[in-house]
């Protein structure tokens, strides 16, 4: 039931981050007031249901504007979800990891990320210090204007949420779509292929947005506690982690998205999720 409750509020989240039915029936995309919001996980700006914005692309577009080379704004509402919810974005509320969990469920061989293989954890930091941040503040054009890289050449949610559905409602934009479409479907293509036999390997390896609330997860008020009075040692929580997360030694891992699967399995009760550090 558990399990069910998470799916229900992440396709709850997925649904009010675009809600705005009118463009996927005329294949447009919503630019009201809304739009200068950002929604807690990665969604496509660009996606004819989108309401809101998201957070690495609006830090990509402010950082590559004439106008502005920092936001305010970006910044505290990262640190503000940060430091609230850290990695529960990732797990209860981002649209594109409700996908990678969907596409876990099909049977097949699992593969689990051990030994040398968990140090590719690290790539997803390189990839929001060099492509979100480093490329669109140095590399601009004349008119000082950058283009969002990460969106761009590697975002696989854009493709599935915005560039799929936008080209098969756009008989214009069909004839456009060129070899960066290409390379962006062999993407998302190799994203929703690993992510069948491995679990979250976007979530894993590669979302900038993940690194980014991966850094708060040790800080942030929304936590895992283990008491250590009650718990015997006997691994189960760590056997049932999808997320390589061992949670009697790391409860706070920057690596766990707070699924709670740690907290079903352990036979004492003593791992638990709170919003507020505990005095013992």
């Amino acid at each position: 039931m558990d399990k069910l409750k998470r799916t229900y509020i992440q396709m709850i989240s997925a649904i009010a981050s675009n809600g705005y039915l009118k463009g996927f029936a005329e294949g447009s995309i919503y630019k009201g007031d809304l739009k200068k919001l950002c929604v807690p996980g990665l969604n496509c700006y660009s996606c004819p249901g989108a309401l809101g914005s998201c957070p690495i692309g609006s830090l990509q577009a402010v950082m590559g504007s004439i106008k502005y080379n920092f936001s305010f704004y970006i910044l505290g509402l990262l640190t503000l979800m940060g430091l609230a919810m850290g990695r529960l974005v990732c797990g209860w509320l981002c649209p594109f990891g409700l996908v990678q969990d969907l596409l876990s469920r099909i049977p097949s061989r699992k593969f689990a990320v051990k030994g040398s293989w968990s140090n590719f954890r690290y790539a997803k930091y390189a990839v929001l210090a060099v492509f979100v941040i480093l490329l669109p503040f140095v590399l601009s054009d004349e008119l000082g204007m950058s283009v969002p890289y990460f969106c761009k050449w590697i975002c696989p949610a854009g493709t599935l949420e915005a560039g799929i559905p936008l080209l098969l409602m756009n008989e214009g934009l069909r004839g456009a779509a060129g070899c960066l479409f290409g390379w962006k479907s062999l993407l998302l293509l190799a994203t929703i292929v690993s992510s069948v036999f491995i679990y979250r390997p976007f979530c894993r390896f590669v979302c900038p947005l993940g690194a980014i609330y991966a850094i708060f997860n040790p800080i942030s008020l929304c936590r895992l506690e283990v008491d250590k009075s009650s718990c015997i040692s006997c691994g189960k929580c760590e056997a049932v982690c999808k997320m390589g997360v061992k949670p009697q030694l790391q409860p706070n891992s920057p690596e766990c998205i707070r699924c709670g699967d740690c907290i079903k399995k352990c036979p004492e009760g003593s791992i638990e999720l709170i919003f507020i550090k505990k005095d013992r």
